[in-house]
């Protein structure tokens, strides 16, 4: 049985890249970091770091027990809420960007929903600059979405790069570009046209679709090439690598709030979001 707080403390080094940093984190001195470290080690009877006078790497028992680590933690995070008997109550009106109701988003709201069923929790799925608009004004509580790198709202939960993807083994045809889209105003299809044009290159749309299940049947059939955040590729998608594609950069999932002080049941949401982002991102 592996301790939930000595798990915690290897995650953090590993995401801090260090000792120090990890206690910075964690508010913790550095001799109590290496002593976690160390008793975590031989819980497991296995080495999980490398260390030097300069680096500090995963061994290959490490990079295994970081994925034991998060699968553990998320375990007891369900439990402890399955066993705490909430007693929230309220509506909270939630929306989502449509990439992320594709990925592991249902399976933390089911999880939020059975941990606090006194919640009436109703979903908007939709395009995330709709989702702001609708958000503010005072249609939705809370919206976890996307915004561009530069942008203030929101609180960041992870970046993504940017990648065209299609079919595997596509090839990228002279001008016209095939372009399958959201319709306007999604942000991928902004900065996908700008980069095209700043390019020089001519795109011609075969395919828009306020669904990502009609983007993904599209790119499948062949019709031409998708925008999406790498992470979050549509099965049988994969990333189109061509140098004759414009970079794209990067873009940013944030949670956003209609209210700066938030309802319990918003922030419980909240939580449930950050605790899971790894999952959410497909890491």
């Amino acid at each position: 049985m592996f301790d939930p707080e000595l798990l915690r403390t290897f995650l953090a080094v590993e995401r801090a890249g260090g000792f120090t940093a990890a206690g910075k984190v964690l508010g913790l001195r550095q001799s109590t970091i290496s002593g976690h470290i160390a008793r975590l080690e031989k819980a497991a009877g296995r080495a999980l770091l490398r260390r030097d006078t300069r680096n500090l790497a995963l061994t290959a028992d490490g990079v295994a027990m970081i994925g034991f680590a998060r699968s553990i933690l998320d375990e007891n995070a369900r439990a402890e809420r399955y066993f705490s008997e909430s007693t929230l109550t309220g509506l909270l009106r939630f929306g989502a960007s449509d990439d992320l109701v594709a990925s592991e988003l249902p399976a933390v709201l089911l999880e939020f929903r059975r941990a606090h069923p006194g919640v009436d929790l109703a979903l908007t799925v939709g395009l995330s600059e709709n989702l702001k608009t609708r958000m503010e004004s005072g249609e939705l509580d809370l919206v976890f979405g996307k915004r561009l790198p530069g942008e203030r709202h929101g609180e960041l939960i992870w970046s993504d790069p940017l990648v065209w993807a299609g079919p595997p083994g596509s090839a990228v045809p002279e001008d016209p570009v095939p372009f399958v889209t959201y319709p306007a105003p999604s942000l991928t299809r902004r900065l996908a046209l700008q980069g095209l044009r700043r390019e020089g290159r001519v795109s011609r749309t075969t395919c828009v679709s306020d669904s990502l299940l009609g983007l993904r049947a599209a790119a499948l059939a062949g019709l031409g090439f998708i925008v999406h955040a790498e992470s979050l590729l549509p099965d049988g998608l994969v990333r189109i690598q061509d140098p004759g594609l414009p970079d794209l950069g990067r873009l940013e999932f944030v949670l956003m709030h209609r209210r700066t002080r938030r309802t319990a049941p918003e922030q419980a949401l909240h939580d449930a979001i950050v605790a899971n982002a790894h999952r959410l991102h497909g890491v």
